[in-house]
């Protein structure tokens, strides 16, 4: 059953999506990693793409960026498609100058200055935190290929372009590794439902040194953590 802003049918979306920010890099992975691939989606230009990975199902979906964003498609993809693994992949800013650009971070938990946790009228603050399963078997496939890779914990925040100087340092202070914009939404909605989520960004800039990859590069080099979401997910 189509939704306002996915096309698909039940049944054409795997049990298990990857979920990069950008539309166009989910376009990347469909056609350089999947076979037998079906497109599902385009609504709003967000595509969707459903394929075969060693043989196995699995669909990459963009959900565009921030936490409304991504916390309105896996939403859908969780209670009207079935999904039970959602695995985020993407972009993020270093915090901690032992990482380097291409690096992977694998986000055990999400901190985040949104308010997306405060629909659930919860007496406290919500710590969202990824499967252990799946963190597990992503770092089992990243030292297999011998990529580097850390985990801990993220920064998910609505600001991009901060007016306060000096606002990352005091979350790196807490142990940030890196920053991005989607994880604790996502790992709201996949623990509210009981289902699977991970968050796995490549480094693209870095908010130590001032390094930072072109747009291109955002879009279309990170394989390093495409092959092991991938592995991860089937």
């Amino acid at each position: 059953m189509a939704t306002p802003h996915n096309r698909a049918e039940k049944g054409e979306i795997a049990p298990s999506v990857l979920l990069p920010g950008d539309p166009l890099r989910a376009k990347f992975i469909a056609e350089n990693f999947l076979s037998d691939v079906k497109q599902f989606n385009s609504v709003r230009n967000m595509f969707g793409f459903t394929g075969t990975y060693n043989g196995k199902p699995v669909s990459v979906m963009g959900t565009g960026m921030g936490c409304p964003s991504i916390g309105i498609y896996t939403y859908e993809l969780i209670h009207f498609y079935d999904v039970k693994t959602l695995i985020r992949i993407g972009s993020c800013g270093a915090m901690t100058k032992d990482l380097h650009l291409g690096d992977i971070v694998m986000a055990i938990g999400a901190s985040t200055d949104s308010n997306y946790g405060a629909q659930y009228e919860l007496p406290g603050t919500f710590s969202a935190t990824a499967s252990y399963s799946l963190l597990r078997k992503a770092q089992q496939f990243a030292e297999d290929f011998g990529f580097p890779y850390k985990v801990g914990n993220v920064l998910s925040s609505d600001v991009f372009y901060g007016d306060t100087e000096g606002r990352s340092m005091k979350w790196t202070k807490m142990g940030i590794l890196a920053a991005e914009m989607e994880s604790y939404a996502l790992y709201c909605n996949a623990a509210r439902a009981g289902v699977d989520a991970l968050g796995i960004f490549s480094v693209s800039d870095s908010l130590v040194t001032g390094e930072e990859m072109s747009a291109d590069d955002r879009q279309n080099s990170f394989t390093n953590m495409m092959k092991v979401a991938l592995e991860t997910a089937v």
